[in-house]
């Protein structure tokens, strides 16, 4: 072993031999006993919405390995002039890094709620870092990391090697973290703004967090000395092919935002595309979800709802009109009929009366006098289905009480020529 830690590791090998050792230990031990105090004891207040939220789950995880980090090393400095102190100063990185290991997945379950890849990141990211910890402590870690910085290359006249590229990823992907933590709290202040449209407040929240990654990359890369000029052909290259392959899904996002910002379609609207038609559930920059009375949801396109006739029954009235139609034997008296009719659909609650319902005679059929039933509801999402099959049976017992009956197909058969 070499280095500073590589010598702390034989100081402690000789401590451990020795009676202070037990100072030690119980120094520790109280370090991380007040520590685990302060977390049981911290109070549990509901957490206010803002970009300075930590919450109060950020803070418990944070509580243990803050207060120990910060009491461990108070202790060494004070105990500095009688002890020897390397189990105290092993504790330290250790310390450190499961502070650094909670902060960031704290970060990244703020931003990325409950993700199903959180927990396999987490688990690399945590022996990533303990193995960087452990490299450290064993003083291996200036070797490895000029074993890195000797694998080098040139792009353009920028040159890397992969402990810069590594660093590079390291700082972006922190950059990224910080934006994607202060997007969602921007996206949590635009949601709980009351005053603006639903979908527009969609728009600005995914705008801030588009243009914050931008930002994020911008600022990461030059951290570490990488010059983003250089990326300029691969940009370029990977533009084009992005232009050619990617066409579809690009023209999707575009009508995506088109659709967010002049509020054409919004959650609710009950709408019909070609074959599909159902209600809105859902709205993103590359498709909307229609779900349809039978519980099946289509996921349609933003592509089509631009470029194709939409019906939307919600645009600017909620309110839709529905027939039904109905035919009666032609000894019926059609005003009755009429009357009927519309005071059937009258009785129902989801029918409006203004306008009223109406009963009008369309046609004169081949076994029968054909009528339509109009009425007017104004809550289109809701199925129909059982609202049609209400106003059929009070009329047809309102028809049956009069005396109205239903025809049937008839058929007169002649037969020509004399009997065999």
């Amino acid at each position: 072993m070499k280095g500073e830690f590589g010598l702390l590791l034989r100081e402690l090998w000789a401590d451990i031999q020795q009676p202070e050792i037990v100072w030690q230990v119980l120094v520790l031990a109280a370090c991380l006993g007040i520590a685990w105090l302060v977390q049981r004891r911290l109070p549990v207040r509901p957490a206010r919405d803002g970009v300075w939220r930590l919450g109060q789950g950020g803070l418990l995880r944070i509580a243990f390995p803050l207060t120990a980090l910060v009491l461990v090393a108070l202790s060494g400095a004070l105990l500095k002039p009688w002890l020897r102190l390397n189990l105290l100063k092993l504790a330290l990185p250790l310390l450190g890094s499961l502070l650094v290991i909670r902060i960031v997945f704290f970060v990244i379950r703020h931003a990325f709620g409950r993700a199903g890849w959180l927990g396999s990141f987490e688990r690399l990211f945590a022996f990533s870092a303990w193995g960087v910890v452990a490299l450290h402590i064993t003083g291996l870690l200036p070797d490895v990391i000029g074993m890195l910085e000797s694998v080098h290359f040139a792009v353009g006249k920028q040159k890397l090697d992969l402990w810069m590229l590594i660093q590079g990823a390291g700082t972006v992907l922190v950059t990224l973290l910080v934006a994607l933590w202060l997007g969602g709290a921007v996206e949590n202040r635009l949601m709980a703004v009351e005053g603006i449209d639903s979908n527009l407040r969609v728009v600005l929240s995914r705008l801030s967090k588009a243009l914050l990654l931008v930002v994020a990359v911008l600022i990461g890369l030059p951290l570490v000395g990488i010059d983003l000029t250089t990326l300029s052909v691969f940009g370029g290259a990977l533009g084009v092919g992005l232009g050619l392959g990617l066409q579809k899904i690009a023209s999707n996002y575009v009508a995506g935002f088109i659709i967010l910002l002049d509020r054409s379609i919004r959650i609710g609207d009950v709408i019909a595309v070609g074959q599909e038609k159902g209600q809105v559930t859902r709205i993103t920059t590359r498709y909307t979800v229609v779900r349809a009375g039978s519980g099946v949801e289509a996921i349609i396109p933003n592509e089509l709802l631009v470029g194709s006739v939409v019906l939307n029954e919600s645009y600017t009235d909620r309110r839709v009109r529905l027939t039904l139609p109905f035919q009666v034997a032609y000894g019926a008296d059609p005003d009755r009929v009429m009357a009927i009719l519309a005071a059937a659909a009258s009785a129902r609650d989801r029918v409006l009366a203004d306008p009223p319902p109406a009963a009008f005679l369309v046609a004169f059929a081949d076994s029968g006098v054909n009528f339509e039933l109009s009425f007017w509801i104004d809550d289109p999402q809701a199925p129909t289905a059982a609202l049609r099959s209400e106003i059929n049976l009070a009329a047809w017992r309102a028809f049956q009480a009069e005396g109205i009956g239903f025809p049937f197909p008839q058929r007169e058969v002649r037969l020509l020529g004399p009997a065999v």
